[in-house]
């Protein structure tokens, strides 16, 4: 009987059968909760939104760069052969590069990309780039960049975090209370950056339920932290959460519950932190009562809670979603400052997380492993971006910015070159995303299907997807290293990303620099066999290369679990195990972070209230908008699937709402409704849900970008046409997303989606 053949995609690894009709997905034997997300990969929906053929916009092509960038988005297209595509790309990239220097290149190129180590496209796209000269790139994520930016000065940096999270059976077996900010959501731990073997985090929920742990979900949504079990829900208004750890602190503080001798041994700044916690440093003390109009959650219930956390082993968890917002430092640096207050911090089921439902690796008790990994070389180039500051850097070249204290200055970028992701899904205030789009001279696209970017470039060149390709697929924490395989041929004439910066490098006299004269299989063969060596000094003995294809799957769960205790051998021996902030010891206070004299970040985590915010009085639009990831999809990526379209309403992304909230507005379930404010409308079908706190309205991200190009109504239910465009903090320049107010009425404009269309065509023009 013939191996089992796999592939593996961010939300999972999926066996290859072959029936009647042909190749089918199936969930990975092994994995207890395999995801539904992938099984879909193969629709002929996906198929019809795929790019077929290299395609160049119609004016770019007759009269140059920079022709009528006000068409992008609008105008038809002209299929190429790949050889006149290569040529054009080579030339443009050669030209910018004499006229402008590499730093006019824009490379940062966001996005999720591929889940295999060699087909990644940002490592590919920079391994290409660094070979010409380089490229301005982008910093942090928009799912992360607060948090990214504010912990290596407060705890540790948030990757060593992330891989260090106490594992699920160290929760059931020692965790009294679980408090999370935010939930643990499910739908967010489908996935993993580097791919999925085993989801972990269902079966740790439940293991934790089944021990008898108490669930507390501090959220303005009820769903995202399903135990199996009961769970007391409070909700929150967003943006309040670090208001309410505010009056918690307080609460612990007043019953002299906080741990004086853990925050003396293991902390620093306490004492500036519990002046201000008091009021003694600005005449305000942060009681229960003083919280109530900023976190709408009743003075009672917050004493009530503070006094659960008394004399029990609490893990603190906050969800990423809390520092998508302005301000979005200070939940992170509060449930930290909390956690220290317990003074369980490193100890067996307690302290604090940072995510646990965010990605699945997080609490994972599988070894800490190298994966392989593509060189990409050295980028000669040292202007970068914070990777939210896309439309800023486009808008104000030369603008000065501060980041993480020091100032820098905005890039004056004439060519951007994107593969792997859409920032028309990850943006804010698209609108605003649309003018800076205009500025480049070229924009050149790898993409898999039409999306909202691909049709607002210049050049874009079809690439294949992972189940399309061999690679090789491992994930961080996880137990299986697999051999994927190809399920079918590439759709129309798409190549791999390799192959296609391949063929540019051999247009522009570099092809030997770039392939080091490997094709794609001499390069898995490489990156494996390097894979082999490191894991052998590790006790792990991997076949050779031909056996591991012909195998498909190496299983690592034989390896003995490892029970994690984040921070365990710091709270053993703070001197021996210093951290890597300045002090070596958790900086409540950060001198580092007061030292750069912020408006909006000070030293030591504060109450600051969001400038789009109910608590000012400002009833023009009513309710908070909640844009966090979706169920059925990763992002953007796979939306045409029967399975992201079968949670859609009216064909459009489905908006939560209260039925209190619903019924002052007369809205009824299932009926089309339009998003507005200031910055945008959008339509969604509305879907009446009493798991969503009043005042506020659940829109998910990653329905493609589908605007009326005559009145500009976004048609498909893409949030980011009402979210603000501006930074967390001057620390970070992190995404702001969640600090949204928005109303919603009943749809008058009733106009048809057409995200998936895909673009017109034209023919070329005449040689000569």
């Amino acid at each position: 009987m013939p191996a089992t053949r796999y592939t593996m995609s961010h939300w999972g690894t999926y066996e290859i059968h072959q029936g009647r009709r042909g190749p089918r997905l199936k969930g990975l034997e092994a994995d207890p909760d395999p995801s539904p997300i992938g099984l879909h990969m193969l629709a002929p929906e996906i198929a019809a939104s795929r790019v077929r053929r290299q395609a160049i916009r119609q004016s770019w092509l007759e009269q140059g760069p920079s022709a009528r960038p006000d068409l992008r988005g609008r105008e038809a297209f002209v299929e190429v052969d790949w050889n006149t595509a290569f040529a054009l790309v080579g030339n443009e990239l050669d030209r910018v590069r004499r006229d402008h220097g590499n730093a006019a290149i824009f490379g940062g190129s966001y996005g999720w990309a591929s889940a295999g180590r060699f087909h990644h496209a940002q490592s590919q796209l920079h391994r290409f780039l660094n070979t010409i000269g380089g490229y301005v790139a982008h910093r942090d994520s928009y799912s992360l960049a607060a948090a990214s930016v504010l912990l290596p000065h407060v705890v540790a940096p948030m990757h060593w975090l992330m891989t260090h999270h106490n594992s699920w059976d160290d929760l059931a077996e020692n965790c009294d209370l679980f408090l999370t900010f935010g939930g643990v959501p499910a739908k967010n731990a489908q996935v993993s950056q580097s791919g999925v073997g085993r989801h972990h985090l269902r079966a740790g929920l439940r293991q934790m339920a089944a021990a008898g742990v108490e669930f507390v979900n501090v959220s303005p949504v009820a769903s995202n932290l399903e135990t199996g079990g009961p769970v007391d829900w409070i909700p929150v208004r967003p943006g309040g959460d670090t208001a309410l750890m505010l009056a918690l602190a307080h609460e612990l503080h007043r019953l002299g519950a906080h741990d004086t001798a853990f925050l003396q041994r293991y902390c620093t700044g306490w004492a500036r932190f519990e002046a201000y916690l008091t009021g003694a440093a600005d005449g305000t003390p942060k009681t229960a009562d003083w919280a109530v109009p900023l976190c709408a959650v009743p003075a009672d219930r917050i004493r009530a809670l503070a006094a659960r956390m008394v004399g029990k082993r609490v893990m603190i968890n906050s969800a990423w979603a809390l520092q998508r917002a302005q301000h979005g430092e200070q939940p992170f640096w509060m449930v930290v400052t909390l956690a220290a207050m317990l003074g369980q911090i490193g100890l067996p089921g307690g302290g604090f997380g940072v995510g646990y439902g965010a990605e699945n690796m997080l609490g994972s008790p599988h070894a800490q492993l190298k994966g392989p990994s593509l060189p990409q070389g050295r980028n000669p180039v040292s202007a970068f971006i914070p990777v939210a500051r896309i439309a800023d850097m486009l808008l104000n070249p030369g603008a000065a910015f501060r980041y993480d204290g020091a100032e820098y200055r905005y890039p004056d970028i004439r060519l951007i070159y994107w593969a792997g992701g859409n920032p028309y899904h990850h943006h804010q205030d698209l609108a605003r995303l649309e003018r800076a789009w205009q500025k480049p001279d070229t924009i050149i696209v790898h993409e898999q299907a039409w999306t909202a970017t691909a049709r607002r470039a210049d050049i874009v060149l079809p690439v294949s997807m992972s189940h399309e390709r061999a690679d090789i697929g491992y994930a961080t924490l996880d137990s299986v290293l697999v051999a994927t395989q190809p399920v079918c041929p590439p759709v129309g004439v798409a190549k791999s990303d390799y192959e296609i910066f391949s063929g540019i490098a051999a247009q522009m006299g570099v092809a030997d620099r770039f392939t080091e004269g490997r094709s794609t299989a001499e390069w898995l063969r490489h990156l494996y066999d390097e894979l082999r060596s490191h894991w052998a000094e590790a006790g792990i003995v991997l076949p050779n290369y031909d056996s591991f294809v012909d195998r498909g799957l190496f299983d690592l769960s034989d390896r003995a679990p490892q029970t994690r205790i984040m921070l365990s051998e710091f709270r053993a021996d703070p001197q021996a195990n210093p951290l890597s902030t300045p002090s070596g010891r958790i900086e409540i206070f950060s001198e580092t972070i007061a030292a750069m004299d912020l408006p909006d970040c000070k030293g030591h985590p504060m109450w600051l209230a969001p400038r789009e915010w109910l608590g000012g009085g400002d009833l023009t639009y009513p309710l908070h908008l909640i844009s966090d990831q979706p169920e059925r999809r990763l992002h953007s990526q796979l939306d045409p699937s029967p399975h992201s379209r079968g949670g859609k309403i009216a064909g459009r992304e489905a908006a939560a709402l209260h039925p209190d909230e619903a019924a002052r507005r007369g809205l009824v379930h299932g009926q089309v409704v339009e998003v507005f404010n200031a910055r945008g409308r959008c339509l969604a079908g509305l879907s009446i849900d009493p798991g969503v706190a009043p005042g506020c309205l659940r829109l998910a991200t990653g329905a493609w970008f589908d605007p009326d190009p005559e009145t500009g109504l976004e048609r498909h239910g893409n949030p980011n046409v009402l979210t603000a465009d501006v930074p967390a903090s001057e620390l970070s320049q992190g995404c702001s997303a969640h600090s949204c107010l928005v109303d919603l009425r009943a749809a008058q404009d009733l106009s048809p989606v057409k995200a998936f269309d895909g673009p017109e065509f034209a023919t070329a023009p005449a040689p000569g």
